[in-house]
């Protein structure tokens, strides 16, 4: 019996090590924090119950968008999550000069990258950019954005 209760000990040790191998998606990309947030144009408003998004580029996105041409390398497109009238977390795509081939075939979204960021603004490695692309590819068509009708019907006052 003694014997028994210490096998358990190491399967219990092993436990922690498997959690912790949970979050192997997350990773660190060339997704950036856009330095110049405040001068993003807000698009779209999204409501989700008690969640609100409001979705935010630059102007020349926006314009490229408008004439059926792709968002030029250096875009941001942030999705800024409010819960409870405070950002709790900020989801940012950002496009780069051949910023794919980072990524196999089956996981390209174009020159997109993906990533999240907590409320301060640091990257959130906790949360599954993998998971990001994977939705995102079936929007191939619409620049791997779900908010490119949004983008497309702005006509200076956010979309909702």
């Amino acid at each position: 019996m003694l014997r028994t209760k210490l096998a358990i000990f190491p399967a219990l040790a092993a436990f922690p090590a498997l959690l912790v191998g949970w979050h192997v998606h997350a990773e660190s990309n060339r997704t950036t924090f856009p330095q110049n947030i405040e001068e993003l144009v807000h698009y779209a408003t999204v409501r989700r119950g008690e969640v609100t998004e409001h979705l935010l580029t630059n102007q020349t996105a926006i314009d490229a968008v408008k004439a059926g041409q792709p968002a030029p390398a250096g875009t941001h497109v942030v999705l800024v999550d409010y819960r409870d009238g405070e950002v709790f977390r900020y989801f940012v795509m950002e496009k780069g000069e051949n910023w794919g081939s980072d990524y196999a075939e089956r996981r390209r979204t174009g020159d997109w990258q993906f990533q999240w960021f907590k409320p301060d603004r640091t990257v959130n490695l906790a949360e599954d950019t993998a998971r990001c692309q994977s939705c995102h590819m079936s929007r191939g068509e619409q620049e791997f954005m779900f908010s490119y009708e949004s983008i497309r019907a702005f006509d200076g006052v956010a979309v909702e």
